[in-house]
């Protein structure tokens, strides 16, 4: 309390007897009564512009007091609990300045303002020795021109003759610059613009003084300059869309959601105090009144019955209410925002699905698959939720697992299919039991009754199905080259439409090779050509060969059987040799001709090992000899070297069948000139084959044995 008095006394002091603009007294102090009472008089404050106070208007930082033209201070209603600071700003066309009114004892009623002017307890005048006096200085935020405007001045006591006052910090030499400047000479300091205190709420400057040459004297003392919140920002809701659900039925006092909104004005002061509201329900059925929200933290609840909740007897189980925040704890001068919240009634499954009727026909052709009925059901709950959608179940009638139920998705009705061909002859007539339910499962109050199953009754048509092979495929083993009209097997084919009685023909559908006939009646089948295994149409030993059976109904049915044909090997191939042309050098060191190797269509053992000679009826002896290399390969050579010329040697191969198959193949020979790596061979003839190939190709035929 004593700092503050010497704070007062020395801005008393320092202003002398000059007319200073501003209140004659900065701080105030006022005992807290039982009650302050409505337009009785508080204190008297003195403001003075030096200028005669012409529209002299006053504004209080808190709405429960005013004051009046004469000064005095007056509260608007019957008050018992106040904040602990008030702050009284005056101003004229020429002078403004702002007081500070401490209440001594008084109870919080909305958050005190003492935590944010913490100067007025945390700042006093220094009681360092020294002769710069300063206060922190109370600037609006929001003052109209003109400017700039004294806001504050400095008191120096043993200033030195010819010394000037200089201010420093963050608006005036530092940015942002320029917003604070100082009277070198008075001490009087002025603000050049308007001053936001969402931008910035406090500006911590410098004063000290300077001889003529610009050198420090004393200081530099901090001066404070706070600025004061004018209630300049409306709420704004800034985390939308808002949304909420509800479950239908849900019990009185539910909590749907939160809706908060922002206030960038001071949040210790009443502008930034929030109080909610409803301010209009739409749809306003079957109560204008569905919801409450609770003023000062926002949340919605439900306020009817759980009866007035049910989703399937609301005209819209969407509301939408216009929500409503105001600053100023909610009093007719505070700013407002709004928002609307989405409310959304959300279904619970207390309505099970039923069939619209009891027994559903449907009729199927036998041998057809697919949807033959579709089962229909009503449920009074949420088309887009589990709810709603239906799962059924086929309970009876279905022990072949013929038949399979799936949900339409779009329509939620029971799509009853055919999966496994029905058979007119075994049964014309099903039955099955069907079941429905939801996905999600019933509230307990609620279950399935009678309507939640249905009969299916199911009519299969006869067709005229086409007969039946059997076996099939058809399988039979036989060796090649058996005689012409050789009996391979009687096909049998059965008619399904055993009621019909009907005849069968048969035919051959098809015969790639030819070799085959069949008996219309009796369906034996016999050859008309000889069997080749080593025919193009045989693959792995293996004839194939299809038939038809046609029965005698109107129109006539077919049905289509397969035949394999294994046919066993004889040695009915001779083999042969490769290659069958060489060439050789008429001075050649190596007497080596070619190597040669042997083939057989046939499978062993009526292949190899081969057996490789000269036919020497038809060569004299003493020139070629061939020598076994392995079961399919053999070398041919010279005994001595052979003049240029084109040779045919006749070379005899055998296989191992039993009996033996013997093939001669004539062996051409051309002998060439070599010379100078040069291979010569036109005076041999046409052939023009180096012997380097025909021993590359020797080698290369060897290595892949």
């Amino acid at each position: 309390m004593k700092d503050r008095e010497q704070q007062v006394l020395m801005l008393t002091s320092a202003e002398g007897l000059d007319c200073t603009p501003g209140f004659q007294q900065k701080v105030f102090y006022i005992d807290q009564p039982a009650e302050f009472i409505k337009d009785q008089a508080i204190l008297n404050l003195t403001f003075s512009d030096c200028k005669g106070n012409d529209k002299l208007r006053y504004e209080v930082s808190s709405p429960y007091f005013k004051v009046n033209n004469d000064g005095s201070l007056v509260a608007l209603r019957n008050i018992t609990a106040v904040g602990k600071t008030l702050f009284v700003h005056a101003r004229t066309p020429h002078a403004e300045d702002m007081a500070e009114l401490v209440i001594v004892g008084g109870k919080d009623i909305q958050g005190s303002l003492q935590d944010i002017f913490k100067f007025a307890r945390t700042s006093p005048v220094p009681r360092q020795k020294r002769s710069i006096v300063v206060s922190p200085i109370l600037i609006p935020e929001n003052q109209r021109q003109p400017f700039p405007r004294d806001v504050g001045k400095v008191v120096d006591s043993d200033r030195p003759e010819g010394s000037k006052f200089r201010l420093t910090g963050k608006g005036v030499d530092q940015e942002p610059k320029g917003i604070f400047r100082i009277n070198e000479n008075t001490g009087s300091v002025s603000v050049t613009r308007t001053l936001d205190r969402e931008t910035i709420a406090t500006y911590q400057l410098f004063v000290e003084t300077t001889d003529v040459n610009g050198k420090t004297l004393e200081g530099p003392v901090p001066l404070e300059v706070i600025v004061i919140d004018q209630n300049d920002n409306r709420p704004i809701f800034r985390e939308g869309p808002y949304i909420g659900h509800v479950m239908e039925g849900s019990p009185t006092g539910t909590t749907v959601m939160r809706m908060t909104a922002f206030d960038a004005d001071d949040p210790a002061t009443d502008n930034a105090l929030l109080r909610y509201n409803i301010r209009q329900q739409t749809p306003d059925k079957p109560s204008p009144n569905m919801f409450y929200i609770d003023p000062e933290k926002g949340d919605i609840v439900t306020v009817v019955s759980p009866a007035l909740l049910d989703r399937e007897t609301l005209e819209n189980p969407k509301y939408e209410l216009i929500i409503e925040a105001q600053d100023m704890a909610g009093l007719d001068v505070g700013l407002t925002g709004t928002a609307t919240a989405t409310i959304m009634i959300d279904d619970k499954n207390d309505h099970s699905p039923k069939f619209t009727k009891k027994e559903f026909q449907a009729t199927v052709e036998e041998g057809a698959v697919g949807v033959i009925v579709n089962l229909t059901v009503e449920d009074k709950d949420d088309p887009t939720t589990g709810a709603w959608r239906a799962a059924y179940t086929i309970i009876n009638g279905n022990p072949g697992q013929s038949f399979e139920i799936h949900t339409n998705p779009q329509t939620n009705e029971g799509m009853l299919s055919v999966v496994k061909p029905l058979d007119y002859e075994i049964s014309a007539f099903h039955t099955l039991l069907i079941k429905v339910e939801n996905e999600d499962p019933l509230v307990p109050d609620v279950s399935y009754g009678p309507s939640s199953t249905a009969t299916v009754h199911i009519t299969v048509l006869d067709v005229n199905e086409g007969p039946v092979f059997y076996p099939d495929p058809m399988m039979v083993t036989k060796r090649e080259n058996i005689s012409v009209g050789s009996v391979l097997l009687t096909v049998n084919a059965t008619d399904p439409d055993s009621l019909q009685h009907q005849t069968i023909r048969y035919s051959v559908y098809k015969d790639p090779a030819g070799w085959l006939n069949i008996n219309p009646i009796n369906g034996t089948v016999d050859t008309r050509a000889v069997l080749d295994r080593e025919s193009p149409f045989v693959h792995n030993s293996v004839y194939t060969a299809l038939f038809l059976a046609i029965d005698s109904g109107n129109p006539p049915a077919t049905g289509t059987g397969t035949l394999l044909i294994t046919l066993e090997d004889v040695n009915d191939n001779a083999p042969f040799i490769y290659p069958t042309v060489a060439e050789v050098c008429d001075d050649a060191k190596n007497l080596s001709v070619v190597i040669l190797g042997a083939s057989d269509k046939d499978l062993h053992p009526n292949t190899d090992p081969f057996k490789f000679e000269i036919h020497k009826q038809a060569v004299p002896d003493k020139v070629w000899k061939i020598s076994k290399i392995n079961n399919t390969h053999a070398l041919v050579s010279l005994f001595q070297n052979l003049n240029k010329a084109n040779y045919h040697l006749p070379i005899m191969v055998t296989d191992s069948g039993k009996p033996p198959m013997t093939n001669i193949t004539d062996l051409r020979v051309q002998v060439c000139s070599c010379k100078n790596s040069k291979v010569d061979c036109n005076a041999a003839g046409d052939l023009h084959s180096s012997v380097t190939s025909v021993l590359l190709l020797s080698l290369f035929s060897l290595a892949c044995l």
